[in-house]
């Protein structure tokens, strides 16, 4: 009896986690489903993608990719393209240099009331955007950094900095104290133990800070549509201008934000194994 009970728990096991893998598909398709729509009307005519009920069996077509690229005549996105990535990748590069050795200290060598400075941090990222938008103007306005991408990669990295230290204090929470301490007794100074010995084992949890500091300056959009005009215009602001008084485009926006959202994708995919790792580390001890 004993016996039959312990192997039909046994079978259960299986069952149970069947259906949470069968749960975790199904909502895995519904949150896809928007993407693939969007796909998949990029590839449609104007048309076609204006029909309702949709028309998925609709012939396809690259005219709204030709239209963003501009070979219509349109503006050309390879400018505002390039500004995104400058800012995101200079603001990303800063932050992991000023969030390292803050996390360093509030972790591994922790200040007096370090769960206040923590606090302190966060509690920037309660403050409305909108409220600090207007002192941000004047000041880039008197010092004539209106349309400057340098303006937008100093402001990314003051946003993106607390959430940083909060993130990175957890994974640095998690290095082992005995190896630094090995490494101070061979010799090594500040700055060799946070490239040499903390940066690597501690590499998944900067990886995804990284990706997360990215994408939220990626697509960042409200300072970069009142600060930016021509010379630093930024792909969301670039995207926004393809709705426009004669309507909205439906194709050529879906194909716009596909491409604009490939650079994002292809850094997560590229990345999920370290965001994986440092988004869970220290969940298991």
């Amino acid at each position: 009896m004993s016996n039959t009970i312990a192997v039909k728990r046994k079978g259960a096991v299986p069952r149970k986690g069947l259906g949470l893998g069968l749960v975790a598909w199904l909502l895995g398709i519904v949150f896809f489903l928007p993407i693939a729509w969007m796909a998949l009307t990029s590839f449609h005519s104007e048309t076609d993608a204006a029909t309702n009920p949709p028309s998925f069996g609709a012939a396809l077509t690259l005219d709204g990719y030709r239209e963003f690229f501009g070979t219509g005549g349109g503006a050309s996105p390879w400018p505002a393209l390039v500004n995104s990535t400058v800012a995101s990748l200079a603001s990303t590069l800063f932050v992991l240099l000023l969030a390292l050795p803050a996390a360093y200290a509030l972790s591994i060598r922790p200040v007096r009331k370090w769960t206040d400075v923590l606090f302190f941090f966060l509690s920037t990222k309660m403050l409305p955007v909108v409220a600090g938008l207007l002192p941000i103007y004047l000041f880039a306005k008197n010092t004539d950094m209106l349309d400057n991408i340098w303006l937008l990669v100093i402001l990314y990295t003051s946003m993106n900095l607390p959430i940083a230290v909060w993130m990175m204090q957890s994974f640095l929470a998690e290095v082992p104290v005995a190896v630094i301490e090995a490494a101070r007794v061979d010799g090594a100074r500040l700055p060799t133990i946070l490239a040499r010995v903390v940066a690597p084992i501690a590499l998944p949890g900067i990886a995804a800070t990284a990706l997360i500091c990215f994408i939220f300056s990626w697509n960042e959009l409200l300072f970069a549509r009142v600060l930016t005009g021509v010379v630093a215009e930024t792909a969301p602001v670039f995207l926004t201008g393809f709705i426009t008084s004669q309507g909205l485009f439906l194709a050529k926006v879906c194909a716009a934000s596909l491409v604009i959202s490939l650079p994002v994708l292809a850094a997560g995919f590229a990345a999920q194994d370290k965001l994986v790792q440092g988004l869970s580390l220290g969940a298991v001890k």
